[in-house]
């Protein structure tokens, strides 16, 4: 147990809660944490102890906070090497690769990037939620290579978690899928979510919720879904217009998005199982494209504040080979 101790600065928020938030020193308590500590009775105001997060306070107020030391994850660490950009005392960036969970599920127990995290982090992750644990703020499919920003502190959450909600963390996807979006298609013009911006750029609006018949697909609905906005540029035609390497621009982030939507606006991208219906190319390229392992989908910018420092932090991560070689292959 460590008790945190600090007073009321000037003007303070009127409830205690906000107040707390405001004012403390330990930037590894966030504000929902605070929230479920006073309602715990951890919380002393004055040397009472306080239980309403909606109790008034005033300049000057003594605050002790008793904090519990985090408590190890059930997860185990586990050496998986890792690729990191960066790293400090609150967060991590790492370059996941093509076929590693992010995060252990009942058919994934081991061997995702959670466990290397645990490992890699060891005794520096101050906790998350009261867990030794890392703070996963968003994801990327298995198949997926590409960018993760990770929490290594509960504040540090708590402020990634706000950017991604308000929609501020910058994310550019790199993809190879079937033909070339264009203004000039009749039928993207007359899809339901789809237009086009300045620069050819598609543009698309959708609702997305779990499929009806496969819980392991998303799909687009007309109402009772999730928001999801993609955009997508044409960067390079490939095989004769067959196909193409695009930008995708999250606006959202949504389970499948990008795969979804490409799919959906018959763009679907080259390798993906789930999404493509099968789709192949004719002709010569045939073979190699249906040996392609996996969607060919890259996480390669990641554009985000730090959520403690308020420093702008901007990431880039070259395609993977296997892209690279997948682009050559259609470029001939």
């Amino acid at each position: 147990m460590t008790d945190v101790l600090f007073t009321i600065g000037e003007n303070p928020p009127p409830r205690l809660d906000k107040a707390l938030a405001r004012n403390v020193p330990e930037r590894a308590i966030s504000r929902s944490r605070l929230s479920r500590m006073i309602a715990e009775g951890t919380v002393e105001v004055n040397g009472v102890v306080v239980t309403d997060q909606k109790a008034r306070v005033q300049e000057g107020d003594d605050i002790v906070i008793r904090v519990p030391e985090a408590v190890k994850s059930h997860m185990l660490p586990e050496d998986i090497p890792l690729e990191v950009l960066f790293e400090d005392d609150d967060l991590i960036v790492v370059n996941k690769p093509a076929g590693m969970v992010v995060h252990p599920a009942p058919g994934t127990p081991s061997g995702t990037l959670v466990n290397a995290l645990l490992a890699h982090c060891g005794e520096n992750l101050s906790g998350v939620g009261g867990m030794r644990r890392p703070g996963i703020v968003h994801r990327i499919d298995k198949d997926t290579s590409g960018l993760l920003v990770v929490a290594k502190s509960d504040a540090a959450h708590q402020g990634l978690a706000d950017q991604f909600l308000d929609h501020s963390i910058e994310r550019l996807y790199t993809a190879v899928c079937f033909g070339v979006p264009s203004a000039g298609d009749p039928r993207l013009m007359g899809l339901a979510g789809t237009s086009f911006e300045a620069g050819n750029q598609l543009k698309i609006t959708t609702q997305l919720a779990r499929h009806k018949t496969d819980r392991q697909r998303q799909a687009v609905v007309l109402q009772n879904g999730k928001h999801a906005v993609t955009r997508v540029r044409v960067i390079q035609e490939l095989a004769g217009g067959a196909a193409a390497v695009v930008e995708c621009k999250l606006e959202t982030g949504r389970t499948h998005q990008i795969r979804v939507h490409m799919s959906y606006a018959g763009h679907a991208l080259l390798g993906d199982q789930t999404y493509s219906r099968k789709r192949k190319l004719a002709g010569e390229y045939t073979e190699q494209v249906a040996a392609f392992p996996r969607q060919a989908l890259h996480a390669g910018f990641l554009g985000f504040k730090h959520p403690i420092t308020g420093r702008a932090l901007r990431y880039t991560s070259p395609l993977p080979a296997d892209m690279q070689g997948l682009i050559a292959l259609l470029s001939v």
